[in-house]
Order: C-alpha cells, then structure tokens, then sequence
C-alpha cells in the first residue's frame, strides 16, 4: 500500500546516529545519502529523512504514528533499546503485549530525536 514514508529534521546527524541504530535493529543497513536526504531500504520500503524543502523547521504530527514490523518481540525490544541507546525517548507503556481488535501484538513506543512518533510491532500468532 505505501511506496515510503519520510519525516523531517532539522539535525540530520542525530536523526542518522538513532535511525541507524533502531533500522538496523530490525535488519536494514545504515542510511545511504541522496540528495541531503537520508534513505533507508529494507524489506521493499522506504524510509527517508529530510530537512524540510521549504526551509521552515521541521515537526512533528500530532498524532500521528509510524510503525516498524518486527520479526519476533525480542527484535521489538532490540529496536527500542537501540533507540534509547541512540537518543530515543520512551513513551506510552514499556514495550509488552497489548490486546485488542487486531488481536494480541508486541509493541515499543519511541519519539526519535526529532520528536516524531515511532512504534515496533510484532503481530502474535493466533
């Protein structure tokens, strides 16, 4: 359904030294520069990061939330751990079980030094 998803900075050395680590934590390489911006490629999608085109500061989406597929809860919690590491901040609940319609999922909830909205998700097999 999405072809990619990018979020902007406005310190993309930071934004490198976190997504590197969470990426890489669910298996993608580190960001490959294009353009001044900071490309991701992992598992036929896209990530980017950006200084805003229009030069105005870079924000966040009030909420808004993107979401990583992670393989098992242990690479959920690697991702959250890298991005803690990597000057992440955690919010919501610690990474766990939530239940709901979708059935039972693993998820970590981080902002990245940017401020936007991150989560790590594993779908629990019925």
């Amino acid at each position: 359904m999405f072809s990619h998803v990018m979020v902007g900075s406005n310190d993309l050395e930071a934004s490198r030294a976190f997504y590197d680590a969470t990426l890489g934590a669910l298996g993608a390489k580190p960001a490959v520069e294009n353009s001044g911006r900071l490309v991701y490629m992992h598992a036929g999608g896209l990530f980017i990061v950006t200084k805003p085109i229009d030069g105005a500061e870079a924000c966040h989406a009030n909420g808004g939330t993107i979401g990583f597929a992670g393989a098992s809860p242990e690479q959920v919690d690697a991702w959250h751990a890298a991005g803690v590491a990597a000057g992440g901040t955690p919010i919501e609940n610690d990474p766990g079980v939530r239940e709901g319609g979708f059935g039972k999922l693993y998820l970590a909830y981080l902002r990245d030094p940017a401020g936007n909205k991150l989560c790590s998700m594993y779908r629990i097999p019925a």
